[in-house]
């Protein structure tokens, strides 16, 4: 018999929905809550169940997944007067949303007090990772807990990554991967500006950078459509300036100095202060062709 008869998932927005969308006609019942109610209204025609708070999911639910755009609306979700720490039903609560070490600490140290374990478990892969179910898992916390909880990892992404037994250690991964992903796109995105004001053909540059040692995932994968004037990877300016920020605050914390990242930190910030947060993230691009008077433009997709 299988360990969980009940799951529930809290946060529909894109990265959440689209995962938690592959749990969907599984043999047992999805339990979700969103603050829009529309974001609910499709999972409930596909059979989930419609919760109107965290806690009425960790009532039903014995594994609770959380992927929630911030550390504040994290906290709240788990251990505020509505949050899945009064919850009757649930033994385990993974975390999802890149909310960094201290945030996911102390969440599982509120939810311990009551019995329930805290899988950090962070993802990697962006949205189309998530349609595809290719999202690289990172888990960190008790081995027990993610073993109960593998098969749902298996069923949302591909390959699992553990971090270690300490709640906050697969934070810390996902801070390193964003922080180099940040930096790889500032950079990709004026190496490439600098080749266009040359003369150089976009789509050649791609395929170069692709084959040489200035590959980088950002260059091959994430600008792949920005060239072509489609802006669409699946994540809001917003989220990537807010991972970078608090990448580095907990650098910081460890004493450990990142110069370069915290370059890319500013113009990340000035695209964010200038009101693209809500644009995709790879509209970076574009701040960068801006500031040089050149566009990078290839075939259209």
């Amino acid at each position: 018999m299988k360990p969980f008869q009940n799951v529930g998932f809290l946060g529909l927005g894109q990265m959440g929905g689209a995962m938690a969308e592959r749990l969907l006609g599984a043999d047992f019942r999805l339990h979700v809550f969103d603050p829009r109610a529309a974001a609910m209204e499709r999972f409930t025609q596909s059979g989930a169940v419609a919760h109107n708070s965290p806690v009425s999911v960790a009532n039903a639910a014995s594994i609770v997944f959380a992927c929630l755009p911030s550390q504040e609306v994290s906290r709240q979700a788990a251990f505020g007067p509505g949050g899945v720490v009064h919850g009757s039903a649930i033994r385990i609560y993974a975390e999802m949303s890149t909310i960094g070490k201290d945030a996911v600490e102390q969440i599982a140290l509120a939810l311990i007090e009551k019995g329930i374990e805290t899988v950090d478990a962070p993802i990697t892969g962006g949205l189309p990772g998530a349609r595809a179910g290719t999202l690289a898992m990172l888990v960190s916390g008790s081995p027990s807990s993610i073993e109960t909880i593998y098969p749902l990892l298996r069923v949302i992404g591909k390959d699992v990554y553990s971090m270690g037994d300490h709640p906050g250690m697969a934070q810390v991964m996902k801070l390193v991967n964003n922080l180099v992903m940040a930096s790889n796109m500032i950079v990709a995105s004026e190496g490439l500006v600098f080749g266009a004001k040359a003369g150089l053909d976009a789509d050649m540059m791609l395929r170069v950078l692709h084959a040489g040692t200035g590959a980088s995932f950002a260059s091959s994968a994430i600008l792949k459509n920005a060239i072509s004037g489609v802006f669409n990877f699946g994540a809001a300016l917003s989220i990537i300036e807010k991972d970078v920020s608090v990448g580095l605050h907990e650098a910081s914390l460890l004493g450990v100095a990142m110069p370069v990242t915290d370059k890319a930190r500013t113009i990340w910030h000035a695209a964010y202060a200038a009101g693209r947060g809500g644009e995709d993230f790879t509209t970076i691009l574009q701040v960068v062709e801006e500031k040089s008077g050149t566009r990078v433009r290839g075939r259209p997709a």
